[in-house]
């Protein structure tokens, strides 16, 4: 089968596209003929080594899938083939205390598609039945499989973490990425109130017409004024923070008393200082988050079939031109997900 992988760290020129052994279904596993897949950050961090993830070469990439299912193992009930379906991103154990209350990615063997295993950028992929989740007839490929990780990210941030209500206002830091979009269009979905920061006067714009309250422009505003300024004084109930050292004391001044900050990322740094008088006396929760167990999927899965929602999606590439997703994920160019489409 044709897959997209790496075989060395380094460059761009690392990633292959060529054959890889096509996989059977073992007894309780399904195979799973891939129509699309989603770019995620982790793909170039796999590149470049992805130092502390245990992982072997060569690896195919992709963390995200959706296609049909093409073949049953012994023993599979529930499955049938020619289902539409997208893929919960992890692989987990089922029997350690975190599986066992529900949290199947804190597993203390999980593993991830596209970072410990093999992963959605391939034409086939073979996974435990109880990874698929159906999706509408009436729903794209490309739309699905850019749910798994970013998407699901956020909605555990929004809807689990953040118990994020109607009342609420948001601060999101770097509109444009998947999951700070994601986090604006499910906080709308509940009727929260949200404000957006960005270098990108375009992306403000956009990020406007998807619902957002108000935009900031972090290069020419100081992000802590204007956040006072629109909520008269009193700072937003909740923080999705991304960004790590270099907004990490703003984000913290920025919220009311008892609000919530969110973290899924750092990319300027996680050595960031914390105020912790701060934290103790203005009684601020601070969260950590990165994907979501499989009851927020099915949640999740089920409000995109309903049309609760709809994926932002920057580009969509063909399997032969997979290098160009991962140029302009590095770049930072890119405005909601991208997806590769990988057959018809």
């Amino acid at each position: 089968m044709r897959a997209v992988f790496i075989d060395d760290y380094g460059s761009p020129d690392v990633v292959k596209i060529g054959d890889r052994p096509e996989p059977e279904p073992d007894p309780g596993e399904v195979r799973i003929r891939l129509a699309a897949a989603g770019y995620n950050h982790v793909d170039l961090y796999m590149r470049a080594g992805g130092i502390g993830i245990t992982h072997e070469l060569p690896l195919t990439l992709g963390v995200d899938g959706a296609g049909v299912i093409d073949a049953v193992g012994a023993g599979v009930s529930r499955w049938q083939t020619g289902e539409r379906v997208v893929l919960y991103p992890i692989l987990y154990c089922g029997r350690c205390e975190f599986c066992l209350r529900g949290d199947q990615m804190l597993c203390t063997s999980c593993k991830i598609f596209g970072e410990h295993i093999d992963g959605n950028f391939a034409e086939f992929i073979c996974v435990p039945e109880a990874i698929p989740h159906r999706i509408a007839d009436d729903r794209s490929f490309e739309a699905a499989a850019v749910l798994p990780c970013a998407l699901l990210t956020a909605w555990r941030m929004i809807t689990t973490l953040g118990q994020v209500q109607s009342t609420d206002s948001l601060l999101v830091h770097g509109i444009g990425g998947g999951v700070s979009l994601a986090c604006l269009q499910f906080a709308r979905l509940l009727g929260a109130t949200v404000f957006v920061t960005s270098s990108s006067g375009e992306k403000l714009e956009r990020a406007r017409e998807l619902g957002a309250a108000a935009g900031i422009n972090y290069r020419e505003q100081d992000v802590f004024k204007e956040v006072m300024r629109l909520t008269d004084g009193r700072g937003v109930d909740v923080v999705i923070e991304n960004v790590g050292k270099a907004t990490w004391s703003t984000s913290l001044k920025c919220l009311v008393r008892g609000g919530r900050i969110i973290n899924n990322g750092a990319t300027t740094g996680g050595d960031a200082s914390a105020d912790l008088q701060r934290v103790f006396i203005r009684q601020l929760k601070i969260f950590g988050s990165t994907l979501g167990n499989q009851e927020e999927f099915r949640s999740m899965v089920q409000a995109f079939n309903d049309h609760k929602f709809e994926p932002v999606i920057d580009r969509v590439y063909p399997l032969d031109e997979a290098s160009l997703g991962l140029e302009r994920m590095e770049q930072g160019l890119q405005f909601g997900k991208i997806a590769l489409r990988i057959s018809e």
